[in-house]
């Protein structure tokens, strides 16, 4: 039997005026294999998950992302998706679902299962929760294979698939000019490239070679299990005790626990496309000395653009009216803020103006402690609402495994609340506009 290192780490955080216990366990199962539950009996489900992580590169970005498609469409012993969702009937309606995600320099390959825990079952002893796990392993690492490689006929479809969905990524023009500000500005930079991957690319791939890539992905990738519900603990022993587990190599899992900053100063792109509205988005570094200090830029994000309170939410589109949408966004692992504004197109160099003056204004210190309090209590109600969704309790706790910063809930709300104006102010004075994107319609010749 496998041994396995624990490190347990209670929870205390207020919900809804409740103090209630979760329970974050993390279990070592072998090198570069980890197992983590959320016990909390809030729920009346178990969630159940899958990452498989590792550092997004040009060469694999695009099989990475049609790997996660492939495998849902049918396993060794469960051949079609039919089969696959008759199975999860049989769970009492369990549901399943899959994803790509790029955090930071990493591509994120994700797998879940939802069913009810077995507590709540009209008849009891089916193990429900190791029905679940058995068939989510399933899935992710037994796949359907024939002649060496992935079934041909489910490789094809979901390269057909996958064109259409990085073709039709202008359909939403929002995310399409964020990812393009990205792309330009982190241009030959693993941040750069677009999570599932490149229409290019789908021509060279086949069954065999996309199925020796998910060998090495299986092999090489940090792999994280999720459980969250109502788990004693001797259920953990369902998961590392589980064959397809067992099977996994130890490995140095190939994933970015350091992210790459970028000090590229682009300066204005603008791009042309068949748009009625113009998508602005301006690219910060917010060049933060050390990981204490990405909370005051995460507080100092919230007052200069994170809420409807917030200055260019209130004074580019309140009282100017010069956008229909007005907000900014921190993100963590890159150390960069990216504000987006959806405006008429007559108004882009009146709306980066007035947005270049909010930052000015941060940098001298114009803002009052009432917006700085206002921004704090703010973020703090956010963090006491992570632990009401399954999901987002187990992004929180991913996050902290990427970054290595191991911090409660009630840490992240301490952290918080001893931000300081001066600690903005500081912050404020290194913050750098490396780029500003305008997504418009074609110029009329």
């Amino acid at each position: 039997m496998t041994m396995i290192k624990t490190s347990y780490q209670p929870e205390l955080c207020l919900v809804k005026g409740m103090r209630l216990i979760m329970e974050y366990i993390e279990n070592d199962i072998k090198k570069g294999v980890k197992l983590h539950i959320l016990k909390t009996d809030k729920f009346k489900t178990n969630l159940i998950a899958v990452f498989l992580t590792t550092g997004i590169q040009k060469e694999t970005v695009t099989k990475n992302a049609l790997i996660s498609a492939v495998l849902r469409r049918g396993t060794n012993t469960m051949k079609t998706q039919e089969e696959i969702s008759k199975k999860l009937e049989e769970l009492y309606g369990a549901s399943f679902d899959c994803g790509v995600d790029k955090t930071g320099d990493n591509q994120v390959l994700k797998f879940y299962i939802e069913s009810v825990n077995d507590k709540f079952l009209p008849q009891q002893g089916e193990n429900m929760l190791k029905s679940s796990i058995d068939n989510l392993f399933e899935i992710v690492f037994n796949p359907l294979i024939e002649n060496k490689g992935f079934k041909q006929e489910y490789v094809e479809q979901e390269k057909q698939n996958m064109k259409q969905r990085i073709e039709g990524k202008i359909d939403n023009k929002a995310r399409y000019a964020l990812d393009r500000c990205i792309e330009e500005w982190y241009k030959d930079k693993a941040f750069g490239l677009y999570k599932f991957g490149y229409v290019e690319d789908l021509k060279e791939i086949n069954e065999e070679n996309l199925y020796e890539q998910y060998k090495t992905l299986i092999n090489t990738c940090k792999v994280d299990i999720w459980i969250s519900g109502d788990i004693q603990p001797e259920e953990k022993n369902l998961a590392y005790e589980n064959q397809y587990i067992q099977k996994l190599t130890e490995r140095e899992a190939k994933y970015q626990t350091q992210n790459e900053k970028n000090e590229r100063n682009i300066g204005e792109i603008i791009e042309e496309k068949d748009v009625t509205q113009g998508k602005l988005v301006i690219g910060l570094s917010v060049n933060s000395e050390n990981e204490e200090e990405k909370y005051t830029a995460l507080v100092y994000n919230h007052i200069l653009g994170g809420s409807a309170n917030s200055k260019i939410f209130q004074n580019v589109r309140e009282k100017a009216n010069l956008a229909y949408a007005a907000s900014s966004n921190y993100f963590r692992y890159k150390d960069n803020i990216f504000i987006n504004c959806g405006i008429e197109i007559e108004n882009y160099h009146k709306a980066v103006e007035l947005i270049k003056a909010q930052i000015e204004d941060m940098k001298n210190g114009k803002f009052t402690e009432e917006e700085l309090e206002n921004a704090k209590k703010s973020i703090i109600a956010m963090i006491h609402t992570i632990d009401d969704e399954q999901d987002t309790g187990i992004m929180y706790y991913f996050g902290q495994e990427l970054s290595n910063n191991k911090n409660s809930l009630e840490d992240y709300v301490k952290k918080i609340e001893n931000v300081k104006k001066e600690d903005i102010v500081k912050i404020a004075s290194r913050v750098q506009m490396n780029i500003i994107y305008f997504l418009r319609n074609k110029s009329k010749s």
